[in-house]
């Protein structure tokens, strides 16, 4: 599996939605979708005074990302994104 390191954030994406919520079919929906499952974090990263900031997310977390935010990496045939946790706009709750 794969560990992020300081304040990073594993994502998995999840599949863009085909209809809304009010049962519309959306017709070539391409987008990368904003809203992704926390599958790891890090550790957090350290301020200036070597004092560790703590992670808000956690693992299970559903959070909203900036479409274009990341880094997109496929391991063992499995997509994901790795974000700063700075790159987390809201946990979906």
């Amino acid at each position: 599996m794969l560990k992020p390191l300081t304040d990073r954030v594993l994502l998995k994406v999840g599949e863009p939605e085909e209809k809304t919520e009010g049962g519309l079919y959306i017709a070539a929906n391409k987008e990368k979708p904003s809203i992704a499952e926390v599958v790891a974090v890090g550790p957090g990263k350290k301020d200036d005074d070597g004092k560790l900031i703590p992670m808000v997310v956690k693992k299970g977390d559903k959070v909203v990302i900036n479409k274009y935010s990341g880094t997109e990496i496929k391991y063992k045939d499995e997509e994901y994104i790795i974000v700063r946790q700075d790159d987390i706009l809201a946990i979906a709750e």
